[in-house]
């Protein structure tokens, strides 16, 4: 098992983030940690059910990363083997004309779980601390605004009875280089490679500061954010899943009372 607050972003606290390891294994030992991982994904399956069933609660999953950072990879892996009728994934790219024309959390609002269901968003309004900082969409009296506006946004979230965790995918550029290049030589993969990915590249350093930005000022006790060293992905896997599992096990959830007898029910 893995100790997870050590991952988690403490409030007020600034992250540097060449400073935390990418290939960290926590001291796991990969085929012990995989069997671990395969018992809190068959904990996280129950556990769907009985929110599902229950109605109560609602669990969004936050994930941000660079480019090949393995966001598809940890939703496969984490959240594929539960029931899809519980679960919805939503991807945020580039916005919309119309999404244009609103405000930059109308797009993402819509998109936020209902009770009973696990919300996972691959990248998110994060978005609009990030590329829209690093890209120059918005000039800086703008965007600096944002990081009190999304802490209102997920506190608004939590106050009507969602969970919000997040998660930062931390790689370094090298693997992330790795990664690109597996894509140029896997035919297979080809369809994965962005040449404009290049370009954001480029700025890797602005992205960091940015992260860094992004980590350190929305991580707060209601909705906090893990850096998840994901460059062992099996370490990822099951760091992630077991936040997952402690937030919904602390749920302490029950299946709702029937309100008839099945032993009085004859099924001819």
């Amino acid at each position: 098992m893995i100790d997870t607050e050590q991952y988690r972003v403490k409030p007020g606290t600034s992250v540097d983030l060449g400073k935390i390891a990418t290939a960290h294994d926590g001291g796991l030992d990969a085929d012990a940690a995989k069997q671990c991982f395969d018992e809190i994904s068959d904990e996280l399956d129950d556990l769907q059910e009985l929110m599902y069933a229950q109605g109560k609660h609602a669990l969004l999953v936050v994930l941000q990363a660079m480019d090949a950072g393995g966001k598809d990879s940890t939703i496969r892996k984490v959240f594929g083997p539960l029931n899809p009728q519980g679960v919805r994934v939503h991807s945020f790219k580039a916005p919309t004309k119309r999404e244009l024309a609103q405000d930059y959390l109308w797009r993402v609002h819509q998109h936020t779980p209902r009770k009973g269901m696990i919300g996972v968003f691959n990248r998110s309004h994060y978005e609009d601390v990030l590329i829209v900082r690093v890209k120059g969409f918005a000039e800086e009296a703008r965007w600096r605004k944002r990081y009190d506006h999304i802490n209102a946004f997920e506190q608004l979230l939590v106050d009507e009875g969602t969970t919000v965790v997040k998660f930062y995918l931390h790689i370094s550029k090298d693997y992330q280089k790795q990664r690109f290049e597996r894509r140029l030589n896997r035919p297979d993969k080809h369809w994965k490679f962005n040449p404009a990915d290049l370009a954001e590249r480029a700025r890797w350093d602005d992205y960091m500061a940015a992260f860094e930005d992004a980590l350190g000022k929305c991580s707060h006790d209601q909705a906090p954010w893990y850096v998840v060293p994901a460059e062992k992905r099996w370490f990822r896997n099951l760091l992630i899943a077991q936040v997952v599992r402690d937030i919904m096990t602390g749920w302490d959830m029950k299946f709702p009372k029937i309100e008839f007898d099945p032993a009085q029910i004859t099924i001819d």
